[in-house]
């Protein structure tokens, strides 16, 4: 487990991140392919990303609960150029950045890719799992087409 991970360390892993007290410990769980949100101890509700104090109730009982990266897509963009990241190549057509609505709660919303799927395929109310990519050298959170449905 990467909880022993010096916060010097984690930086640089996450290298294109903005790492804080706040957030470290998501990043930690990511090392370990743990799909993680901030849950209110008090009020129960998840909120992401990683705040102080619960959105909802104000307090300051959080957790960050294992979530199951299942969702549907809520907003769907297709980006033809943006900044450069392992994985992406403009040149071969647009990248697919998604809002995953997550089924734990409703408003509960993710951001990433997709993979697995033709960009021109991804839509809005499409169901998608969970699956880990490598960027940067480090295990990080997109999804795929839920086989299922």
């Amino acid at each position: 487990m990467n909880e022993q991970l010096d916060d010097t360390a984690l930086s640089q892993r996450f290298p294109w991140v903005r790492l804080d007290h706040d957030t470290k410990n998501l990043f930690r769980a990511w090392l370990d392919r743990r799909f993680v949100i901030t849950r209110c101890d008090d009020c129960r509700r998840y909120h992401h990303p990683p705040k102080p104090v619960c959105p909802a109730c104000w307090s300051s009982a959080l957790t960050l609960t294992p979530v199951s990266g299942r969702g549907t897509a809520h907003l769907v963009m297709l980006l033809h150029q943006g900044a450069p990241a392992p994985g992406v190549d403009y040149g071969k057509g647009p990248h697919p950045v998604v809002t995953v609505e997550l089924e734990e709660q409703e408003h509960l919303r993710f951001t990433s890719t997709v993979v697995d799927c033709p960009p021109e395929d991804v839509r809005i109310g499409m169901p998608l799992e969970l699956v880990w990519i490598d960027r940067y050298g480090a295990p990080f959170p997109a999804f795929r087409p839920r086989e299922n449905g």
